[in-house]
């Protein structure tokens, strides 16, 4: 048997082996800018998720390892001084300011500190005085340089994953992207941009600026902490997002938040790093 052959048999035994996850539509009152507090994963083991006869995504706890060292790569360059990011500040600090009679900088002091880095491209937003689609400023930062190398190769081979477990949702996105979206935009074969988001506990929200039918990739990082699980109230399942796994899911199809982060040392922290597709950019 050649190696060719070899990995296809791999490929497709692995394949079988994965067990589904059938989603069902759950009735519930979430509505989107709901803060997500902390809810027990009720997903921790990898699985093919499963709606309506049709598998829209999968989540696996053990990455191959090629993806591991890129993922491993790209978070360490994130967590230091080379990778430029934009700092958020929670309301929370305001009230805490308010409630401590304390300084704006005590306050952040004694707060989570919440970080986020976007590649590729980048929709024009007026109001932001950006008048015109672009690639992120990042880019044309060197000391940026492995931090970038590291996070196309992790789209690569996540890629990789969504041809061996979706072979038809990646036919049809790659297709999309090469359709609807400038090369100059493109991340990959399937998305358009990344972000990396530090210890954020995104309130619930829907991807409406992502193309349709497509899916992201959201690949986590994590030390010390528990919460920080993907929580979809339409299918009433918690995805775990444990320390060196992969979800891809259809973020355009539904709303969905982060729940709340626990960390239980000052060093903990909880990394996203997410591939995405938006439209826009045919132009």
């Amino acid at each position: 048997m050649g190696r060719q052959d070899k990995n296809e048999s791999q490929k497709k035994k692995r394949n079988i082996n994965m067990k589904k996850l059938k989603l069902e539509i759950n009735e519930h009152d979430v509505k989107i800018g709901k803060r997500c507090d902390f809810v027990p994963p009720t997903v921790t083991e990898s699985c093919l998720l499963e709606f309506e006869d049709k598998i829209i995504g999968f989540y696996l706890t053990d990455l191959p390892e090629k993806l591991q060292q890129y993922l491993m790569i790209a978070n360490k360059e994130f967590l230091s001084k080379n990778v430029p990011k934009s700092l958020l500040e929670r309301s929370d600090v305001y009230q805490m300011q308010k409630k401590y009679g304390i300084t704006r900088a005590e306050a952040k002091a004694r707060n989570t500190v919440q970080m986020s880095t976007i590649l590729g491209g980048v929709l024009a937003k007026a109001h932001l005085r950006r008048p015109y689609n672009s690639v992120s400023a990042v880019h044309t930062n060197k000391k940026a340089k492995t931090f970038i190398k590291a996070m196309l190769l992790a789209c690569q081979e996540a890629e990789k994953l969504i041809e061996l477990y979706m072979p038809e949702q990646y036919a049809s996105q790659k297709k999309l992207i090469e359709e609807t979206t400038l090369p100059k935009y493109r991340f990959g074969k399937l998305f358009t941009s990344s972000i990396s988001n530090y210890n954020i506990a995104a309130p619930f929200h829907q991807d409406r600026g992502n193309l349709k039918n497509t899916v992201n990739v959201i690949l986590t990082k994590r030390k010390d902490t528990e919460g920080g699980a993907l929580c979809v109230p339409d299918f009433n399942h918690t995805f775990e997002q444990a320390d060196n796994s992969i979800l891809v899911y259809p973020a355009w199809y539904n709303i969905h938040g982060v729940t709340k982060i626990i960390q239980h040392n000052e060093n903990a922290y909880r990394n996203s790093l997410i591939f995405y597709p938006l439209k826009g950019f045919d132009k």
